[in-house]
């Protein structure tokens, strides 16, 4: 009989235990609502924001910024760490933050909202409606416009992440991470007219080990941009288009640059893009470098350029440089790419003359031109192809 009831005794003390857990392991939580916030998306909300903000960076052990259903409006809004106490910082995103309706406001700024020198920061759900449209209209008529802001920056931070947010009609870039470290993004959704000026979905430079996985960009710029100085990146179940698809570049953009190094990018579908995986250089001296890069496992849906490298990179052919790209692009490989080039040629490789491109692998590449045959280009690229490779091999 003894021996019975200790049975529910030590089952109690076990449940006493996980509950001792689970209270010293609960955020000390910051409703935005009780430091001023109004959810009617007229009342200016920046203040109460940033009030907790401070209140949970001032607090030493884990905290939650929430955010309640409703409509915020926000302005330009730095999220600054440098007096951060808190190692873990959530912001759980109920409902939607919204820009000002001038886009002048925003406009004149660099981001919307940045947040610059944290740590241990999460982004949990929500929405961010910049309000780009305005905009992009005014520079489609060319006025004096400005620049226009990007609407979410991580800069000098590290271990972020962004889970289940959706990016609406960014003026800029809609997500930045830069120089940062151990940064994962997943679930997100990027949303943007396909004719949206420089609104690039997730753009990533002087960072390491970062992960973007499981979502789905739709915009009128590269879906996914890696700029110099990024290391050890890994993307994967990505939706892309439309857009300019996944881009390593523009590079070249100055002499002194890092390299690109350490890249894969699995398990993507591009849907009427302008291009799928696309290496750009500025035709100009530089001493940077692509290498080791990994692209794997492809659908191409009527895509202008499925596969291009380009070194005499561009745009408008308005103030080229006209010099030798002095990027030093090798070790790509292209593995298990299919579907169809909406241009005859799906395979393009314009190196530099001057450093050509090395170590270029096609593995198992099936593209097709409207059911014919697709070409391919090569100049200055150097590598082989291994198994079943549609177009033709031009290396």
């Amino acid at each position: 009989m003894a021996k019975l009831l200790c049975i529910p005794s030590l089952l109690l003390f076990i449940f006493l235990v996980s509950l001792n857990i689970n209270i010293s392991s609960a955020k000390t939580s910051y409703n935005v609502l009780t430091y001023g916030a109004r959810p009617n998306g007229k009342t200016d909300s920046t203040q109460a924001f940033l009030d907790a903000w401070t209140a949970a960076c001032g607090s030493t052990g884990p905290t939650m910024i929430y955010i309640p259903k409703g409509r915020y409006l926000l302005g330009s809004v730095a999220f600054t760490g440098g007096n951060c106490k808190s190692p873990d910082i959530t912001i759980r995103i109920d409902g939607t933050l919204i820009a000002p309706e001038d886009y002048r406001i925003l406009g004149l700024a660099r981001n919307w909202l940045s947040f610059e020198g944290v740590s241990g920061v999460s982004i949990v759900g929500g929405a961010l409606d910049a309000k780009g449209s305005p905009l992009w209209d005014c520079k489609s008529k060319g006025r004096n416009c400005p620049a226009g802001a990007t609407t979410l920056s991580f800069v000098n931070s590290n271990n972020i992440k962004i889970d289940g947010l959706l990016s609406l009609n960014s003026q800029m870039f809609h997500i930045v991470i830069n120089g940062c470290q151990n940064v994962k993004v997943q679930g997100v959704r990027v949303i943007a007219a396909g004719d949206s000026p420089n609104t690039d979905g997730i753009h990533v430079q002087l960072s390491t080990d970062v992960a973007i996985m499981n979502s789905s960009i739709k915009t009128g710029d590269d879906c996914i941009s890696i700029g110099p100085g990024t290391k050890n990146l890994w993307i994967e179940r990505v939706r892309c288009g439309p857009g300019h698809g996944i881009s390593i570049g523009s590079l070249a953009k100055t002499m002194d640059e890092p390299g690109v190094q350490n890249v894969t990018v699995k398990s993507t579908i591009f849907t009427g893009t302008t291009n799928g995986f696309r290496i750009k250089s500025w035709a100009r001296h530089s001493t940077g470098f692509v290498q080791a890069i990994r692209f794997i496992g492809a659908t191409m849906i009527n895509v202008q350029n499925p596969i291009i490298i380009d070194q005499n990179y561009c745009p408008h052919n308005l103030n080229c440089p006209n010099q030798v790209s002095g990027i030093q692009i090798s070790d790509v490989m292209y593995q298990g790419i299919r579907g169809t080039s909406a241009t005859p040629v799906a395979i393009k490789f314009d190196c530099s003359f001057k450093y050509p491109c090395k170590g270029i692998r096609l593995q198992n590449v099936n593209l097709t031109y409207f059911n014919k045959e697709a070409q391919s280009t090569c100049t200055n690229a150097i590598g082989k192809t291994y198994g079943q490779v549609q177009p033709d091999n031009c290396l």
